[in-house]
């Protein structure tokens, strides 16, 4: 749920701060006070298309930033942060976006930086906006397979991983195929270079840790002379008369016998004649080191040459000498597979033909295990419309066979062969049409509110947002529409502008939008009604202007039936 909004610098708003609560949140408030802004708000900090003019008149930016708590481990939220490296801790997300004058947006989720796209992803995943005259997700047809597949719970997506395990199996091999089966040309080309290429790997006689010792080996040889006189001056520093081993040495002998006279000093004479075998034999290796030293010019232009070839053979084929040799040997594979292509195109065709034994079978699973969903999903609907007093509309799901339109063969895609649209009629006796086409206005908003009752179970969003989607309806329509938006909050936050006193006699929570004039500027303040408050306001939504005694008792009989409903 979004527990928090804070707004600054947005439209009409200078600054605001608003605290949500779980289940149903009404706002309303006169026309033009600010109501639809507060959702725009929201819209624009999930990620939606943003301007600069939303800015505040005089102001640099806006900014928006809000508070959402998941309370279900199991959210869809926690995927889409963690697919993008974003930390969710103690169960709360919080996203931020500044739009400055110049058009830019600066977007925060958890603190960091991402681009609008990937707000709009995590932001989907959040927060659900519906409006009476915006584009409807559950009108469009591209989506209703997956709100299908939603519905049907495991038993779909069981057969949807299956099918799709063997989809990208038949695609692999359809894809190695159609590469096999190019014109001959194209083959020709590839065999050529793929033989060049092989040719000159191979003739480099590349092993694995070569760069890294030719590279200690020249810097050896490149510091010839530096490190023969170091060594040199090492050795004579230590051997020779009146040199380091022979002051070490007289310390040796001069400290032998001490521990008779002192034990405490036992260990000197040990530690002293430790030092001295050791910087003996240390000498010793300096001097065979020195005697090895060999300045060889030919070898050092033999280094460089190698060194630049495998750079050059890096450029081309990998950023190290291990993977050069690992395109060594996948172009050997690919070079045998066209070596013997006619016996590879045999092969694959055969599992290609195989596979699509298994993925006819599996796509016919999924699309009975869509048909017992849609069955389920309509017999759920009709219920929904008939509280909705829609009870002579028709709610279908139409199903179909994705066919190619020149072989009429059936169509193989990542979601099965299965084409879904809802369908529906309004009036006895008209034909089913597709969804999009049939309702509109007050029937619009009792079909839509029918589906997000069914599917926001389904969905997993923490926010639902109603935008005015009760615009003309009255009567006990609106009543029904009023019962069923508070349905929806039983299982998901709810947050509603509305005009009818029906939808907030049903509230939990009732937030009054109002603006005033202040300094010649007008401000947008948002106040949370108490019980007699309440009364006041839903007896101005009965009335308009006046408020009588008698629309007064008429907002509270309205907010005693809404008890009684909330009870029942």
């Amino acid at each position: 749920m979004i527990a928090e909004l804070t707004i600054k610098n947005f439209a009409i708003i200078e600054s605001l701060s608003v605290s949500f609560d779980k289940g149903l949140t009404v706002l309303t408030g006169e026309t033009g006070a600010g109501k639809s802004i507060i959702i725009d708000a929201i819209h624009l900090l999930a990620g939606g298309r943003g301007s600069h003019e939303f800015v505040r008149f005089g102001e640099k930016r806006a900014e928006l930033e809000g508070l959402f708590l998941l309370e279900d481990e199991q959210h869809p939220a926690y995927k889409v942060c963690q697919e993008l490296g974003i930390d969710i801790e103690d169960e709360m997300v919080v996203l931020r976006r500044e739009i400055h004058v110049t058009g830019k947006s600066v977007c925060r989720v958890n603190g960091k930086l991402v681009t609008i796209a990937l707000l709009r992803e995590v932001g989907q995943t959040l927060v659900d906006i519906h409006g009476q005259h915006e584009h409807q997700e559950l009108m469009d047809p591209d989506l209703h397979f997956s709100l299908l597949d939603q519905f049907g719970g495991v038993a779909v997506q069981k057969e949807l991983q299956e099918y799709r395990n063997i989809y990208s199996s038949f695609k692999d091999v359809e894809k190695r195929l159609l590469e096999l089966t190019e014109n001959e040309q194209k083959v020709a080309h590839r065999l050529d270079l793929l033989q060049f290429q092989a040719e000159e790997i191979n003739n480099a006689q590349l092993t694995i840790n070569e760069e890294d010792d030719l590279m200690e080996e020249r810097n050896k040889i490149s510091n010839f002379e530096r490190l023969y006189q170091s060594l040199n001056n090492c050795y004579h520093a230590m051997h020779g008369e009146q040199k380091g081993l022979d002051w070490v040495g007289q310390a040796m002998s001069e400290s032998e016998g001490l521990e008779e006279i002192d034990k405490n000093l036992k260990d000197v004479y040990e530690i002293i004649s430790n030092s001295y075998y050791q910087l003996e034999e240390l000498s010793y290796r300096i001097r065979d080191e020195i005697d090895q030293l060999e300045f060889d010019p030919n070898r050092l232009d033999f280094i460089e040459g190698r060194l630049n070839e495998i750079k050059q053979l890096k450029r081309k084929y990998g950023s190290s000498v291990a993977e050069i040799l690992e395109y060594g040997a996948k172009i050997e594979e690919e070079l045998e597979t066209l070596q013997n292509r006619d016996s590879h195109i045999h092969q694959l065709q055969e599992s290609l033909e195989s596979l699509k034994q298994d993925l006819v079978l599996e796509a016919k699973s999924l699309t009975d295990a869509r048909r017992k969903a849609s069955e389920k999903l309509m017999k759920s609907i009709h219920k929904e419309l008939k509280d909705l007093y829609l009870e002579k509309a028709i709610f279908d799901v139409n199903m179909d066979v994705k066919k190619e339109k020149a072989s009429g063969d059936v169509m193989f895609g990542k979601n099965g062969v299965d084409v879904v649209e809802f369908y529906l009629t309004t009036n006895p006796g008209e034909p089913l049409k597709p969804m999009a086409k049939v309702a509109s206005g007050g029937e619009l908003s009792r079909i839509m509110l029918a589906l997000k009752s069914i599917f926001s179970r389904h969905q997993g969003i923490t926010s639902i947002i109603f935008d005015e989607v009760d615009t003309g309806v009255s009567g006990r329509v609106a009543q029904a529409i009023a019962e069923k938006i508070y349905q929806v909050s039983v299982d998901s936050q709810v947050l509603c502008i509305s005009h009818l006193p029906q939808v907030a006699a049903m509230s939990d929570t009732h937030l009054f939008i109002s603006k005033e004039v202040s300094g010649e500027r007008t401000k947008t303040k948002v106040r949370g009604l108490d019980q007699d408050e309440k009364v006041r306001e839903i007896g101005r939504m009965i009335s308009g202007v006046e408020i009588t005694s008698l629309t007064k008792e008429h907002a509270r009989e309205l907010l005693q039936i809404a008890g009684n409903i909330k009870q029942g």
